[in-house]
């Protein structure tokens, strides 16, 4: 009887999995984030000292990295340390000898898609390093951290993995980050009147946001499109990526010539070039009704706390976990000809195409501006807490599937650090990310790094042609930067 009370006091001790950690590690959902660092030189670390520095940094960062998820008594799902054999852990990629960097690159963006789709052992902790020797035409060598998002979302997974980089100028000095500027609605001025105007202004915004979450998870789905086909069993299979890069001045170049926010910026060209690559696929589709989940950070931040810092219970802004939630943004609908310009009179072409591109982007601005006012990111949480309550965690985790599946692509961004980082002495020339088990068919993710963007696309593979739509997106960019710039 006492073994019976020491055990269950044992598995009351035991840290509950976060909410959206429940959600996303379900029969409906199971996430990961897959974090590619590009390697300047060979790579050359010994085995030894890999496992001393997994050993030394990795492990001891945070308990959830040497904890694997079990369900208690209760029915809740708690985190439970275990011994970590780190050869379970450390996954080697073996190719061909002797080929070319065109060749490599093929091959590894094969290894990405097959990883995507293979699932965690759950006798393990969550996490996994891949390496592969072999030059690609953009690397000399990648490592890849597969991590799944259980264990945190990108905020605290990005403070964790950095916890492993040092300094590449001056492995003395921390890693800084661009300061992060929190734009309040309740900050802007005008009187009384004009306070009432917003404060009415985000009631029916939230009210209408609220809406189209509910009629989105269980009345109206997407239409069907060349970026969605509504398929189940889509987070399940493997995926096909390309990546492409912004310099960083250029779009701030952007922002401040049309007022508008790094992020209005490049949400507004991802979502233009996903309409052109509907066009030119099945012309007709770009006026589909399309249905981004953007995902926002709820942390109340300026820049990255240490692991440390996060794990006290006075980092209350930014503690480590999943603290982030979703908003449905509908995607503009393109202008008559669209922004790839089917204009009979050629010599007004080029101008036509600009003065829609810019259209465009100001119509995403006006949807984000919406958003922004409304206070629904932070109820729909609540609402999913108060439904897993009554109905429980499978249950919400479905709900939470459905809110996702029946929209058609998501876009979420970190912020990476400004100079260029080292892993055991060698140095990451670039650094991009992306999102397995996605039950939609198309995930952009964003992070940057050394001044620039780094914008990866993630689709499923044999649907949707991710070359083809990076090229789309690429043309959206430049038409925009060069009717402005």
């Amino acid at each position: 009887m006492v073994g019976m009370e020491e055990e269950e006091e044992e598995e009351q001790r035991r840290p509950p999995v976060s909410p959206f950690g429940v959600y996303f590690n379900s029969s409906s959902i199971s996430l990961a984030v897959l974090a590619v660092l590009e390697i300047e030189e060979p790579i050359n670390i010994p085995h030894s000292r890999l496992v001393f520095l997994l050993d030394t940094l990795l492990l001891r960062v945070h308990p959830r990295f040497s904890s694997v998820i079990v369900t208690g008594k209760d029915g809740e799902q708690r985190w439970k340390r275990v011994e970590v054999n780190l050869k379970d852990h450390i996954k080697t990629a073996v190719f061909p000898e002797n080929r070319s960097p065109e060749y490599y690159e093929e091959r590894f963006s094969s290894y990405l898609s097959e990883i995507s789709a293979e699932l965690f052992l759950g006798n393990r902790p969550l996490w996994e390093i891949h390496f592969v020797k072999y030059p690609t035409t953009n690397a000399a060598g990648n490592v890849v951290f597969k991590i799944h998002h259980a264990i945190g979302d990108g905020y605290s997974l990005m403070a964790a993995l950095l916890s492993c980089f040092k300094r590449s100028d001056d492995p003395s000095l921390p890693l800084t980050f661009p300061d992060i500027r929190i734009r309040r609605s309740g900050d802007a001025g005008g009187g009384k009147k004009a306070a009432v105007a917003r404060a009415l202004a985000s009631a029916f915004n939230t009210v209408s946001d609220l809406w189209t979450s509910f009629s989105k998870t269980k009345l109206l789905a997407d239409d069907l499109s060349p970026v969605r086909s509504g398929e189940t069993g889509v987070g399940f299979r493997p995926i096909s990526a390309a990546t492409m890069a912004f310099s960083l001045d250029q779009i701030k170049q952007i922002k401040s010539k049309l007022g508008m926010t790094v992020n209005d910026v490049v949400t507004g060209t991802v979502f233009l070039g996903t309409r052109m690559y509907m066009k030119e696929m099945e012309p007709g589709s770009e006026d589909a009704e399309t249905t981004s989940i953007v995902v926002l950070n709820t942390r109340m931040l300026r820049s990255y706390n240490s692991v440390h810092d996060m794990m006290m219970s006075k980092a209350t802004e930014s503690p480590w976990g999943n603290h982030f939630a979703f908003l449905h943004v509908g995607l503009p609908k393109l202008m008559v000809g669209g922004a790839t310009g089917n204009d009979d009179n050629g010599g007004r072409q080029e101008s036509t195409m600009a003065r829609r591109s810019l259209e465009f982007l100001k119509a995403t601005q006006k949807v984000i501006q919406k958003k922004r006012s409304s206070v629904a990111v932070h109820l729909n949480g609540g609402l999913i807490q108060l439904y897993r309550k009554l109905r429980g965690s499978e249950a919400a985790s479905s709900y939470v599937y459905w809110a996702v599946k029946n929209t058609s692509m998501a876009i979420t961004n970190m912020i990476g650090p400004t100079e260029k980082m080292t892993l055991a002495d060698h140095h990451v020339k670039g650094l991009y990310f992306l999102l397995a088990g996605n039950p939609q068919n198309l995930t952009v993710t964003m992070v940057s790094y050394m001044g620039q963007m780094r914008v990866s696309i993630g689709t499923e593979k044999g649907f949707i042609d991710p070359n083809k739509l990076k090229s789309c997106i690429q043309r959206a960019f430049d038409l925009i930067l060069n009717s402005t710039c």
